[in-house]
């Protein structure tokens, strides 16, 4: 991983280009202009947001018959196995250092093995329109980490009024005037605790690993490697075997993985290198929409006044923590959250 370029979550995100993400949704790295692509990179563009804004239905369906665990364990060998075809198609090689083994292995931890399992225990108990919403957030941890961890990163009014405009709009989405009412409240930390998770997992790339000679494709394919590593261990430990393996939810954890994982990955690298990180990070502010958007029409989960209003407030609060000066934006974009081998 490199220098963080990326919008999240994730995402997800994969590993970077830069979400979060994924998201999400991720792991950054020196980016090294990729072969000219038939594809216009808005296309691209607007594939990647619908894979990673899916990637919270994906969720919801694979929890219906396996457990959250295993339901990240998929995602992340799924993901894994699209990048090690790449690294075999481009022939590179994995990072070859202990040194740095150890800090993707801590990488992968906030990245990928905590945002991925918390999503998926959050999605057990609230809507995949509220966690991609809650994922949406991870702009906003990611500046407060900033502030609180950098000393060359000082804070604007602006980018201090989009943290409180960014949380305040999580509070409208909830409903906090009426006691959060219909909202679970493990559920709901849990996904932003997620979103959280990949804000400290960008800032420790930042340090570690942002002067790297490995490509990103490199990096992350080493990063989801041992999160598939960490997340076996901990399936095998707390969860049983499935007796049975039912055919949408299976396919769910496949396109989980293989689309918004391991895909997304890909597409947001070539997004970035193609046309810079400040672009490519505009698809932060659709994967809520577009989870919003699938959970309500595919999923037929309700949907109030106030969960739009809030999802909009929250975004308004993202993009204002973005403006100013570059450096400022750098330190404060950990990725789209779930997409990227964040994602997602």
């Amino acid at each position: 991983m490199t220098r963080s370029t990326r919008p999240s979550g994730s995402a997800p995100q994969p590993a970077t280009p830069p979400p979060q993400a994924g998201e999400p949704q991720g792991t950054p790295h020196s980016l090294t202009p990729p072969p000219r692509r038939r594809l216009n990179w808005r296309v691209r563009f607007a594939v990647l947001a619908l894979v990673w804004g899916f990637s919270f239905l994906f969720i919801k369906v694979g929890t219906q018959a396996f457990a959250p665990l295993q339901v990240a364990l998929g995602r992340m060998v799924f993901g894994a196995a699209v990048l090690a075809v790449a690294l075999v198609v481009k022939r590179e090689r994995l990072p070859g250092r202990i040194r740095i083994w150890g800090h993707l292995a801590v990488s992968a931890v906030f990245l990928n093995t905590l945002p991925y399992s918390l999503f998926a225990y959050a999605e057990l108990t609230i809507s995949s329109s509220l966690a991609g919403i809650c994922n949406a957030t991870s702009p906003l941890f990611g500046m407060l980490l900033s502030l609180a961890a950098l000393s060359d990163d000082r804070p604007t009014r602006r980018r201090v009024a989009g943290l409180v405009v960014g949380f305040g709009g999580v509070l409208v989405v909830l409903g906090a005037w009426r006691g959060f009412s219909g909202q679970d409240p493990a559920g709901t930390a849990m996904a932003l605790g997620a979103a959280a998770s990949y804000a400290v997992g960008w800032l420790y790339v930042r340090r570690t690993l942002a002067d790297s000679p490995h490509s990103a494709l490199s990096m992350s394919g080493g990063q989801l490697l041992l999160g598939s590593a960490q997340l076996l261990l901990l399936t095998g430990l707390f969860t049983s075997l499935p007796t049975r393996f039912a055919a949408v939810p299976l396919l769910a954890v496949l396109a989980l993985g293989a689309l918004g994982t391991g895909l997304a990955f890909l597409l947001q690298y070539g997004i970035v290198a193609e046309v810079g990180p400040t672009t490519g990070q505009m698809v932060t502010y659709f994967i809520p929409v577009i989870a919003t958007v699938a959970g309500v029409t595919v999923l037929g989960e309700p949907l109030t006044w106030n969960t739009p209003a809030g999802a909009l407030i929250v975004l308004l609060g993202a993009a204002l923590t973005q403006l100013g000066p570059r450096r400022a934006r750098e330190a404060a974009a950990p990725g789209t959250g779930d997409g990227g081998t964040r994602q997602s």
